[in-house]
């Protein structure tokens, strides 16, 4: 048995785990604007908020839904332009593995974890956006790939 038969195709995981992320880290903010506004307690939350572990809280909640949209976008044109399928399958994961960096943020401010998750998550979904966009570029000059786009 393959395991390229158990893989979804590039593009769709992106776009599934995607939303899945932005569904949890949109319910996290719902999180952060109790602590700020309703929770017993909010002046002191409000007033370490600007620095140190509630600053980098806040920092997961924007990092996470933007590298969730980020893998929305990606999934959406993996899976509507013809890119080599390589190519596809490696920035599909490369854009995955950027998701680790809003949760490193989370688990440095939870448990103390070093950073390395945020350092990995933010050079793939670096490389990741680089490499399409150059991929784009290139497969501009190719007739099928600019064909009706």
């Amino acid at each position: 048995m393959s395991l390229k038969k158990h893989l979804c195709p590039p593009g769709h995981a992106n776009m599934g785990l995607g939303l899945l992320a932005m569904a949890g880290f949109m319910a996290y903010g719902f999180l952060l604007i109790y602590l700020r506004d309703f929770a017993p307690g909010k002046e002191a939350w409000v007033a370490a908020s600007a620095s140190g572990a509630h600053f980098e809280a806040k920092l997961a909640h924007v990092h996470g839904n933007l590298l969730a949209f980020l893998n929305l976008v990606i999934g959406y044109l993996l899976i509507q332009l013809p890119y080599p399928p390589k190519q596809a399958r490696a920035i599909s994961v490369l854009a995955l593995l950027g998701l680790l960096m809003p949760i490193g943020i989370l688990m440095e401010v939870l448990w103390h974890v070093p950073p390395l998750p945020v350092v990995i998550g933010a050079l793939s979904m670096t490389i990741s956006v680089a490499w399409l966009g150059v991929l784009t570029l290139t497969q501009a000059k190719n007739p099928a790939f600019s064909k009706n786009h």
